[in-house]
């Protein structure tokens, strides 16, 4: 198979799923109806990037519609951006100011106006064929890749503050759902980086090394649109918001300090911790597996603020780490009683409120050093 009909192929294919998964998004009903649709137009703006092959054989010679149909790329970073932003936080809604994003795409095509989209046909060609020195196009490349190092620089520290903000406020095990968006994350951002490795060969002295990248970048492209769709099917309640108005520990402290909001006193701690492990003890809420750090503010009549000080600051723990250690605990308890050795792995973690396997492993491994299988066999051998 030559290379022109392994792109036709791979187009084709990439193109269908593409468009299925963004058909699925839009109509799904779900509660997250925002992120589902910010995640459809990246597809589709992503399935018209990848039509490339397809458009070339439709039509011969540059053209507007095919120069229009390259700048799109400039919409696809932003686009994921807002997505990510989406999916981390509860209260998010599309406001005015995002307008702000198409900027890029918008002054990449009025910089092409004056010497393409206004001229004729030979005019468009002889662009195209001293692209090398057009400043236009140089221009548009390095924007392009500015905007790609920007936008992935801000989705990282998006997704680390979430991460961070979800640890010190909720004890759900949907933090798996952050581990992977990162990883997803992570394999778009080796994806542009050989996008722009692409661009770079493509106004060098080796433009064809550019064009066997592009045969790569369309087979990786189809990986990854599998590769969600997999994940969006076997998790369809993948994600689980928090709310931005949420401060990390870090800035209450640095507040504090800065006499901004009144200090605590050290008494006030001491009594707010005994609170918060009689009511632990008493209550067991952890066996709640959506259990947030705003249920047991409302519980024990401590301010949110102040809970989140006292566990995250004072304790040295995140509120995710302070219930597991809880659960972890009960979960001994299960295994180290005799008349329970009958009952699973697998049911001991639903009960004391788990709902991953994985999570209450690893859990179970930081708190014990063992994973539970391993502990079990120990109590069993002791008891030999």
């Amino acid at each position: 198979m030559d290379k022109i009909k392994l792109l036709v192929v791979v187009t084709i294919i990439s193109l269908f799923i593409s468009l299925f998964l963004a058909f699925f998004l839009f109509t799904v009903k779900t509660r997250h109806k925002i992120s589902n649709v910010l995640f459809a137009l990246f597809l589709l703006i992503t399935a018209i990037d990848i039509s490339e092959p397809l458009f070339n054989l439709a039509v011969s010679g540059p053209s507007n519609l095919g120069m229009l149909k390259n700048t799109f790329a400039f919409l696809q970073v932003p686009v994921f951006y807002l997505y990510v932003l989406s999916v981390c936080y509860a209260d998010f809604r599309l406001k005015a100011k995002y307008i702000l994003h198409l900027l890029p795409f918008l002054i990449v095509n009025l910089i092409l106006l004056p010497r393409f989209y206004t001229v004729d046909l030979a005019s468009k060609i002889d662009f195209i064929v001293n692209r090398n020195s057009m400043i236009e196009l140089q221009l548009i490349h390095i924007l392009v890749h500015i905007q790609i190092v920007v936008y992935f620089a801000a989705v990282f520290m998006l997704l680390r503050k979430a991460k961070r903000l979800y640890l010190e406020n909720h004890a759900g095990t949907s933090i798996n759902s952050y581990n992977w968006l990162f990883q997803f994350t992570s394999v778009l951002a080796v994806f542009y980086l050989i996008v722009i490795l692409k661009n770079v060969f493509k106004f060098s002295d080796y433009p064809y090394i550019s064009e066997w990248i592009k045969v790569g970048i369309l087979v990786f492209e189809l990986f990854i649109i599998c590769w969600y769709l997999y994940k969006a099917l076997n998790n369809p309640g993948l994600f689980r918001n928090i709310d931005s108005k949420l401060k990390l520990v870090s800035d209450l402290v640095l507040e504090e300090k800065n006499g901004e909001q009144p200090t605590v006193t050290e008494k006030e701690y001491h009594q707010e911790l005994l609170k918060l492990k009689q009511y632990m003890a008493e209550e067991k809420p952890f066996l709640n597996p959506s259990l947030t750090i705003q249920d047991v503010s409302k519980d024990i009549k401590v301010p949110v603020r102040d809970l989140s000080l006292l566990i995250n600051h004072k304790l040295e723990q995140h509120f995710y780490d302070f219930v597991n250690a809880y659960r972890i605990e009960r979960a001994m308890d299960i295994l180290k009683d005799v008349t329970k050795s009958k009952v699973t792995i697998l049911e001991i973690l639903y009960e004391v409120g788990f709902n991953s396997k994985s999570s209450f492993n690893t859990a179970f491994k930081k708190h014990t050093g063992n994973t539970p299988t391993s502990y079990r066999k120990g109590l069993q051998s002791r008891s030999l």
